[in-house]
């Protein structure tokens, strides 16, 4: 594992040698070199430009996230329960899923305004679908065996679902979690890319009017480290609670 990580950091060193030697073939408004974008990014943070934009995607994604998985887990444990309502339901749900969410932020800007409400609601229904189908799934395909243990056990069917079916499923729904946390952030950045004046999407628009290539290379970084930040969290939860399972 070890030599994986050098291996991996030395990847790292020569994508930056390479994209800085490319760089200085061209010019700084096509591909602006790593060391330009690392100057910008500092300066930017220590002026605190950035912090509002970070703090407004930050607030975007974590409340879409929560919302759109915890509707996405309470509609998978309903729609994996009860048969009749998994027919009647999941052709219209992939059929939303269907439809880009891109194509739809402008009407939701249309209905919630410009504000962080249109955002969230971007960013909670991309992250539904895949909390939705990895619940279903988690609880659909529980082992039958132990299920009809329970059933002879006399447990009832909230016993068989809180005791038995979400904890074994748990390697699913967590799959899910960390699915939905990186469509979070895609999500909330999107929905300013339509419409807001504050958050690093919005940046990114204003620094593509301004032709400021390095800002915005500086806020694509800033991007990439939210979501793998936001990522490593779920990772860390979902190792606790398989540690926590163990005991």
């Amino acid at each position: 594992m070890k030599n994986v990580s050098v291996y991996s950091w030395l990847l790292f060193i020569l994508i930056l040698f390479v994209w800085e030697m490319l760089a200085k073939q061209m010019s700084e408004l096509v591909l602006p070199a790593p060391s330009v974008v690392v100057t910008t990014l500092i300066d930017g943070l220590k002026s605190g430009y950035y912090t509002p934009h970070i703090l407004r995607t930050s607030l975007e994604i974590v409340i879409g996230l929560f919302l759109g998985s915890l509707l996405g887990i309470l509609t998978g444990v309903w729609m994996g329960e009860v048969e009749f309502i998994r027919k009647l339901f999941f052709p219209y749900v992939i059929a939303s899923q269907a439809v880009p969410k891109l194509a739809l932020a402008p009407l939701f800007i249309l209905w919630f305004g410009f504000g962080m409400t249109s955002k969230v609601v971007i960013t909670a229904l991309i992250c539904f679908f895949p909390l939705m189908e990895n619940t279903v799934t988690a609880i659909q395909y529980t082992d039958s065996k132990k299920v009809e243990l329970f059933r002879v056990l006399g447990a009832t069917r909230w016993q068989t679902l809180f005791k038995l079916k979400i904890p074994a499923g748990l390697p699913s729904i967590m799959a899910g979690f960390r699915v939905a946390v990186v469509l979070a952030v895609v999500g909330a950045v999107v929905g300013e890319f339509i419409g807001g004046s504050e958050g690093l999407g919005a940046l990114i628009i204003a620094s593509q009017g301004m032709m400021d290539t390095p800002l915005m290379f500086s806020v694509l970084i800033i991007i990439t480290i939210l979501g793998t930040f936001l990522y490593q969290i779920i990772y860390f939860i979902e190792r606790r609670l398989f540690q926590y399972k163990k005991h």
